[in-house]
């Protein structure tokens, strides 16, 4: 499972939160590590410098093997609650999408 982070130039600390937060996203993701090709997250500050509560978002999209693309987004006041409410948001999409295939009769 290939796994990237993207994030805005303008947020601080890039390269030290890029390799925490690329592994918490294997962690979290471990179990369904043999049935997804690559997953992106995205960080991003949608208020910039002007602040506000809940201005951090982080968008995850996870690509099962031969399955179409899994979304989610979280918004928090920091990247490290977006990125744990994203990722919760995923494992649970996650266990849907393949509970949907794998629970069909005679499949």
């Amino acid at each position: 499972m290939d796994v990237q982070i993207n994030t805005a130039n303008n947020l601080d600390g890039r390269e030290a939160m890029t390799r925490h937060l690329e592994s918490e996203v294997r962690e979290r993701l471990s179990r369904f590590e043999s049935r997804l090709t690559h997953v992106e997250v995205h960080f991003g500050d949608e208020n910039g410098p002007r602040g506000g509560a809940d201005d951090m978002r982080c968008v995850v999209e996870a690509r099962p093997a031969e399955l179409g693309p899994v979304s989610v987004t979280d918004h928090a006041g920091s990247i490290s609650q977006a990125a744990t409410g994203a990722l919760g948001k995923m494992v649970s999409a996650l266990d849907r999408t393949f509970g949907k295939h794998s629970d069909r009769k005679g499949h």
